[in-house]
């Protein structure tokens, strides 16, 4: 008479069982529609700043080997790697951690030094709403409300610890006359003049809304 009961009450348990190693495996997910986090986001994100190192370093030991002991002082000292990022080979890889890049090309270009690759992201990107007022300002007092007019937001783009370029969002496009775009990079590097604050800048960006590179002038 009981055999029936007991028989029930140990698949239930069993049950019980497997639904908690179901939702313990599933990090504690309630829904049959939910899932385990992908893990594709991280792997991107870390061959995006693996691969713009290895590619600088590669860069940093020809840079060595055609220009020996000096080459060093050239691209590290003076910003030779900084400035080479921006036109850097390939493209698409440098452009997804140019501070790796950098940071690979400074370590290849040290005669005898090793590889030291990062463990993260290197580029860092800070928006700095200040200095696109500062400059606001001066170009009314100088003559260049009209090219100011045309900047928007001013990000600091940091590729280490103390490199960085400083890049400016502009309403010009690719089908805008190039000395427009010149003459508004011209001013604003005028204004800059040497004034790097935490750090050395290297580069001036304009771009157009969407980021994409317009223009580039030294700061260095």
């Amino acid at each position: 008479m009981h055999a029936p009961s007991r028989a029930r009450s140990a698949g239930l348990v069993a049950a019980a069982t497997f639904l908690c190693l179901a939702t313990v495996a599933c990090g504690g997910c309630s829904s049959g529609s939910a899932k385990p986090e992908s893990s594709a986001s991280h792997t991107t994100a870390e061959h995006a700043y693996t691969a713009a190192y290895a590619a600088g370093w590669r860069e940093g030991k020809r840079i060595f080997e055609d220009g020996g002991k000096g080459a060093a002082v050239r691209e590290v000292v003076w910003g030779g790697c900084v400035r080479r990022s921006l036109t850097a080979r390939p493209h698409d890889v440098v452009e997804k951690d140019r501070g790796a890049w950098v940071l690979g090309c400074q370590q290849g270009v040290g005669a005898g030094s090793d590889r030291h690759p990062p463990s993260g992201p290197v580029t860092h990107r800070e928006a700095d709403p200040d200095l696109s007022s500062r400059f606001r300002s001066w170009a009314s007092a100088h003559g260049e409300e009209q090219s100011a007019r045309h900047a928007g937001q001013v990000v600091l783009v940091r590729l280490g610890k103390r490199d960085y370029d400083v890049e400016v969002a502009s309403t010009y496009t690719a089908q805008t006359v190039k000395a427009q775009v010149r003459r508004l990079a011209d001013a604003f590097a005028t204004w800059w003049d040497g004034d790097d604050g935490d750090g050395t800048a290297w580069n001036l960006i304009v771009t157009d809304s969407a980021g994409q590179r317009l223009a580039t002038r030294n700061l260095g």
